[in-house]
């Protein structure tokens, strides 16, 4: 599984990252690395980014509209609490959207899972498990 921080790419004969591993906080890792080691495993290219919703919404904002440009074909999104990362995502891009509740300490993941399935028409998020089972899931 790899522990390195969220911010790298791996690398193989394609042009590019195929998957974005976004995330709300270097906190979230933990459980989003899950996914990038099912990546690895599988040898699908990946890149990993914090990206929030909250404290930085202009990084999301150009991250999910060059998306596809930048040859992304799918994004997977964990964010905990308030949990809106993958659904602002999805609402940004045309690119399907997979979102991890990360499990929170006040309500246990049931409010990242409920903010981020509770989408409205036209804005879809697949959404998987809260937490690690969720993460490798997506992977």
């Amino acid at each position: 599984m790899p522990d390195t921080k969220p911010g790298g790419e791996t690398k193989s004969a394609v042009a590019g990252p195929v998957v974005g591993i976004i995330m709300g906080s270097q906190s979230d890792w933990p459980t989003m690395k899950r996914a990038a080691a099912v990546l690895e495993d599988l040898g699908v290219t990946h890149e990993t980014r914090i990206v929030s919703a909250h404290r930085t919404p202009d990084r999301l904002y150009s991250y999910a509209k060059s998306a596809k440009d930048r040859g992304l074909r799918v994004i997977i999104a964990g964010a905990g609490g308030a949990a809106h990362l993958p659904g602002m995502t999805a609402a940004l891009t045309p690119l399907p959207v997979l979102g991890v509740p990360i499990t929170s300490k006040t309500l246990s993941g049931k409010d990242s899972l409920y903010s981020i399935v509770q989408m409205p028409p036209g804005v879809p998020v697949g959404t998987l498990a809260i937490g690690d089972a969720g993460a490798t899931n997506a992977g």
